[in-house]
């Protein structure tokens, strides 16, 4: 039995690692609408490509593949909800100076749809959503979403440096990596995604950009979510909602 859970873990995040890597090789070859397009200048002020946000979406959602149908189902809608919407604004907010919640949802007041505000509203339907298919009850199911789309968000706000959201991921999945159930094989997709694109993004040859980070977010979030019980939800939920109103305060001032 021991060997079996193992194996799985293993499995998902060596399957998750190979379609990352793949993604990323495929992406850098074709570059959809030319290669500048999928370039960004990082802290440097280098060029970098975008190529590992996509892909460890991609891989991400592969690594899952296996799990009985709901949790599959809440991971792929997490996972891919998170990234399709930074990668709206990898494109749409590309030199909007603007950072933090208030900003955004100043903006809105001001009859302003920032690309900014579509990510934050569409990662936490997208939380909400996978929340409601992971657990039973009502109150579980909200917390689950909290959960998911504040991961999605941790994980961005620290993808401020070349490897800094991949290792984040990597130590954050380890305590969901040693639990039993589905959520430890979530947990091994996310980090087998992660680890994949490390040494680029370390090496300044890629980056993950807001669809890689919130993408990898999620599939964190998930792996959390699934994970825990209603005491633990809370606390992770109290947790990165306090990080956020923090974030966010900083961000503004």
């Amino acid at each position: 039995m021991i060997e079996r859970k193992l194996g799985s873990r293993l499995g998902a995040a060596a399957v998750a690692a190979a379609a990352t890597r793949a993604g990323t090789a495929a992406l850098r070859s074709f570059a959809p609408g030319g290669a500048e397009r999928w370039t960004r200048k990082n802290y440097a002020g280098r060029g970098v490509g975008l190529y590992a946000g996509p892909a460890v979406a991609v891989g991400a959602t592969a690594g899952v593949a296996a799990l009985p149908a709901r949790v599959r189902a809440a991971a792929v809608l997490a996972v891919l909800g998170a990234g399709a919407c930074g990668g709206y604004d990898d494109v749409a907010g590309a030199g909007d100076p603007r950072r933090g919640f208030r900003a955004h949802l100043g903006a809105l007041r001001n009859g302003e749809l920032t690309s900014g505000a579509v990510k934050l509203f569409g990662i936490s339907a997208a939380g909400l959503a996978a929340g409601a298919l992971l657990k039973e009850r009502p109150v579980d199911k909200v917390l689950a979403g909290v959960v998911i789309a504040g991961t999605a968000h941790l994980v961005n706000l620290v993808d401020v440096r070349p490897g800094q959201a991949g290792a984040a991921v990597l130590a954050f999945a380890v305590p969901g990596l040693l639990r039993t159930g589905p959520g430890a094989v979530v947990a091994a997709a996310s980090m087998g995604a992660a680890a994949a694109v490390l040494p680029d993004d370390i090496g300044e040859r890629t980056m993950l950009g807001d669809t890689g980070a919130h993408a990898l977010g999620a599939a964190l979030g998930t792996a959390m979510a699934a994970g825990n019980g209603r005491t633990g939800l809370a606390a992770h939920a109290a947790a990165l909602v306090a990080v956020a109103a923090y974030a966010d305060k900083r961000a503004g001032s």
